[in-house]
């Protein structure tokens, strides 16, 4: 009998080596290791907050995917569904140090035992212990069978009454094309309650320009709220219910690494989402533990627990 679970993710995470000097990454000599990739991400900044969380993928029979594994047992993820190979490596990442902005990210990943995921390690009792499903684009960027465990996922999920959240995560170079991103990344909007775009992925996904314009393509689409990201400004969001407003963003001192502020948003916006907290309340979490996660080094460094979270909004917008 599984746990219950509050939510549950799938996707590919990867060993991140990150560079512990500043610098080009071919003269960098020093680097440390970490978890990264956006749905362990979230998984991660869920279970920090206190939600039973879930993480599905496939991992290679190499240390890279024992270390995986190891570091989400200890975020307290449950890894009960995650199955592993022989026959494919588990992916890496390298990434360099910055002082402020985005650092530089080279990916390791093409034919990676993640990307070989599909509906034969889709576990129905495993999925159906959970309250929530979160999505991003980044699965069905890895693969036809990657692609086609999501939209299982998804349609599963929907069909048993669970909630299910997107984020584009937009990643052109994993697609074969612009055009091919989009159209499978709105399919796939059709499919979530909750689409998280940020405010540039919408105008790329949409052709629009304002949030108020973006929120209505994915609202008049079946999706019931959507969540535009606005970088420093906070967001923008509306309900298929009429609900709608801006959220301000709160006070970052230093942006330090922007790598993981939209997944923090996400974890911000679910986490409260299945707390029945009110749509408004939701998106200034979200907004809150991406200012958290822009002010730290690492993809995870920000993602506060429930007291640390708690005392850095009561300092207020």
């Amino acid at each position: 009998m599984n746990k219950q679970l509050d939510a549950v993710t799938f996707g590919e995470p990867m060993a991140m080596f990150y560079a512990n000097e500043a610098g080009p990454l071919h003269e960098v000599t020093s680097f440390s290791k970490a978890l990264a990739g956006a749905e362990s991400n979230v998984a991660t900044g869920l279970s920090r907050l206190e939600h039973l969380t879930g993480y599905v993928t496939k991992l290679g029979e190499d240390n890279f995917g024992q270390f995986i594994t190891s570091a989400l047992n200890k975020e307290k993820i449950d890894t009960a569904s995650i199955t592993t190979t022989k026959e494919f490596s588990t992916g890496m990442l390298i990434k360099s140090k910055v002082l402020t902005g985005d650092p530089k990210v080279e990916y390791f990943r093409k034919n990676s035992a993640a990307s070989k995921l599909s509906l034969a390690d889709f576990d129905e009792d495993y999925f159906a212990s959970a309250g929530h499903l979160h999505v991003t684009s980044i699965s069905s960027a890895l693969s036809a069978s990657c692609h086609e465990f999501s939209l299982h996922a998804m349609e599963f999920m929907k069909l048993r009454g669970k909630t299910v959240s997107l984020d584009p995560n937009l990643r052109p170079t994993l697609w074969p094309d612009t055009e091919t991103m989009v159209n499978t990344i709105n399919d796939l909007a059709t499919r979530c309650d909750w689409f998280l775009p940020g405010h540039g992925e919408g105008k790329i996904l949409t052709g629009l320009e304002t949030p108020e314009e973006i929120a209505g393509y994915y609202l008049e689409r079946g999706v019931s709220l959507v969540v535009i990201k606005l970088g420093p400004e906070g967001a923008y969001y509306k309900t298929s219910a009429g609900e709608e407003g801006y959220v301000d963003g709160f006070k970052v001192e230093q942006v330090v690494d922007t790598v993981g502020a939209g997944d923090g948003f996400a974890v911000g916006v679910i986490s409260a989402m299945l707390e029945k907290l009110s749509v408004a309340e939701a998106v200034k979490r979200g907004n809150a533990i991406g200012a958290l996660a822009v002010m730290s080094p690492g993809d995870m460094d920000g993602l506060p627990t429930r007291a640390r979270l708690e005392e850095f909004m009561s300092a207020g917008v």
